[in-house]
């Protein structure tokens, strides 16, 4: 399955080392990554995949395809800014959100109203998200809601 993973844009070291063991357990399990293409959460996550030999696809808010993060094995560019959030989510089976700000929360909100299941790893507090307390939870919860 498509895992959308959303998150900060900037996060310290160990949220940052979280995104990247979901990264490897989602690849190792055999889903695609599914990011925003950039830094922070998306880049920790595309890291762990591809650690773990997966496929990330990156849907960048530029119109620039090189302006994905080195992980990234698919880039999109769509030049839509914030509005790429919604891209992100409908190319997902369902979601994990880890740690982030608004751009995040927008994300889930989106997931929500399309009916995604969403895992959070510390992240929004908001009806509808299922908060994990570890990645290996994150990806049993989605497996177990999608498959």
């Amino acid at each position: 399955m498509r895992v959308s993973v959303i998150g900060g844009s900037s996060v310290p070291p160990e949220t940052a080392a979280v995104a990247e063991e979901l990264g490897e357990r989602l690849a190792t399990r055999g889903h695609t990554v599914v990011c925003g293409g950039l830094g922070g959460v998306m880049e920790a996550v595309c890291r762990g995949a591809r650690n773990a030999d997966g496929e990330t696809i990156g849907i960048l808010p530029t119109d620039r395809r090189f302006d994905a993060n080195p992980y990234v094995t698919t880039p999109i560019a769509t030049g839509l800014g914030h509005a790429r959030n919604a891209i992100v989510v409908m190319n997902g089976d369902a979601a994990v959100a880890v740690d982030g700000s608004y751009g995040t929360l927008s994300e889930i909100g989106l997931a929500l109203a399309h009916d995604r299941p969403v895992a959070g790893l510390d992240t929004h507090e908001v009806d509808g998200v299922t908060p994990v307390d570890s990645p290996a939870e994150a990806v049993a919860y989605i497996e177990r809601r999608v498959e």
